[in-house]
């Protein structure tokens, strides 16, 4: 229990763990499939791990492989997982502004704004009353919508309700066999989609700002969350328009509205939640791509999504641009950006980079499937996104175990690393002298 006092963030690994197992266990009983007999372990493990993961990637169909049980199962998965990373991100932060020295301590604290540290209450108590609000809201329109096309009511109530929580939670999940390319044409449908996808991955720093309201009070992290996010959605979208627009797998076909729809849809789901409204094996190479950058920045910290966050890729750019600048410090919006934060979003960007390298590598060893098809996986397992390229039953189980450990590192591991480096000590006791190697 010691270790845990010196640095809580070793109880989140731990307790996810604790969670994909018990899953796991769920999931291999025989009133969790569809079919005859349970379901194998490493079936069972694979969705587990996916689900509290808020992932969405998956080795079978979940609309057939699984039954009522099973599905509602999943379904209670993803939610834990969603609301345990929005939870232990926040509290963790907590945790770090009280460890950190006075001066620092009270900066974090005015950063932190509407929420107190300590306040365990107060954070659940608002994660647990978003997460009501805007998932009613999204069943209500999305029940109406399912009906439309035929559904029975509690039919269309339960696959509303899925959805609903998987755009959330950002799990990427659908008890669709066809997944949402059922409603690609829909606004209705998929509007309700794409603003709970966002809101879920702002993050509850964020989102306790908004509610506040008072925008000349907003902190940086908000700030620069709220900029990055609408910049990539908005360059994310027109880019798809591009490269989409003449594709007959995917745009080709659509009016110039429904392009423009699902061209969010994409932009919006390939950074955080991955559900798609196309077929995803047919998109350009040019799509795949931007994918590749997008599910590797993911949304907001302390939300529902994965990625290496919007923030951290911020701070990366301003840095560059007052490099260019030669600027002595790194600024934005009246505020300096602290050498350390600037440390660590590098620490945190590098080690993604060599984990995902690693990965690709290892699975390229242990199968023959196409490597751009193999870096799309790894990415959106890394990334807790769920898009794929139509493989992930195809790996092997050695394969799968590596995507297991990818979409486990990548919904525990951003917080750890992030809360370790804040809570490793920052003085040393001498300096050594400064010396300046050549760099480029």
């Amino acid at each position: 229990m010691t270790g845990f006092a010196k640095n809580p963030a070793r109880l989140v690994p731990l307790a996810f763990l604790a969670v994909i197992l018990l899953g796991t266990l769920v999931l291999m009983l025989p009133i969790a499939r569809a079919g005859s007999g349970s379901a194998p372990f490493m079936t069972a493990l694979f969705v587990a791990t996916s689900a509290v993961g808020v992932t969405g990637l998956s080795t079978v169909d979940t609309a057939t492989y699984w039954s009522g049980f099973g599905q509602g199962t999943i379904y209670l998965l993803f939610h834990l997982g969603g609301f345990g990373i929005m939870s232990a991100a926040t509290l963790l932060g907590m945790v770090v502004s009280r460890r950190i020295g006075l001066g620092r301590q009270l900066i974090v604290q005015a950063e932190a704004r509407g929420i107190a540290p300590g306040d365990v209450r107060s954070v659940l108590k608002f994660v647990l009353f978003t997460a009501l609000v805007v998932e009613t809201l999204a069943v209500i329109v999305l029940t109406w919508r399912m009906m439309a096309r035929g559904e029975p009511f509690a039919e269309a109530l339960w696959h509303a309700a899925f959805h609903a929580g998987a755009a959330f939670t950002n799990a990427g999940f659908s008890n669709y066999t066809e997944g949402y390319s059922l409603y690609a044409s829909d606004i209705l449908a998929q509007i309700p989609i794409i603003a709970a996808v966002i809101i879920g991955g702002l993050g509850l720093p964020v989102l306790h700002d908004l509610r506040r309201g008072r925008r000349a009070r907003w902190s940086l992290h908000t700030k620069l969350t709220l900029w990055g996010s609408a910049v990539l959605t908005l360059l994310g979208t027109l880019a798809l328009l591009i490269f989409e627009s003449s594709n007959p797998g995917t745009f080709g076909d659509m009016s110039l509205w429904e392009k423009a729809l699902n061209a969010l849809f994409f932009s919006v789901n390939t950074r955080s939640c991955g559900l798609n409204s196309v077929n995803m094996g047919a998109i350009t190479e040019e799509s795949m791509m931007l994918s590749y950058a997008l599910m590797l920045i993911g949304a907001g910290s302390a939300g529902t999504g994965g990625g290496i966050k919007v923030t951290t890729v911020m701070i990366l750019i301003l840095a560059v641009w007052s490099e260019l600048r030669g600027e002595p410090d790194t600024t934005a919006f009246g505020r300096r950006i602290s050498p350390s934060i600037l440390r660590e979003a590098m620490t945190v960007t590098t080690l993604a980079a060599g984990v995902l390298m690693l990965a690709t590598m290892a699975l390229r060893v242990v199968t023959d499937l196409p490597l751009n098809a193999l870096i799309f996986e790894a990415i959106s397992a890394f990334g807790n996104v769920g898009l794929s390229m139509g493989i992930t039953a195809d790996l092997p189980v050695a394969g799968q175990w590596i995507i297991i450990l990818l979409m486990y590192m990548g919904r525990v591991g951003i917080v750890t690393v992030a809360t370790g480096l804040a809570l490793r000590p920052r003085r040393a006791d001498f300096r050594y002298p400064e010396e300046r190697p050549i760099v480029g």
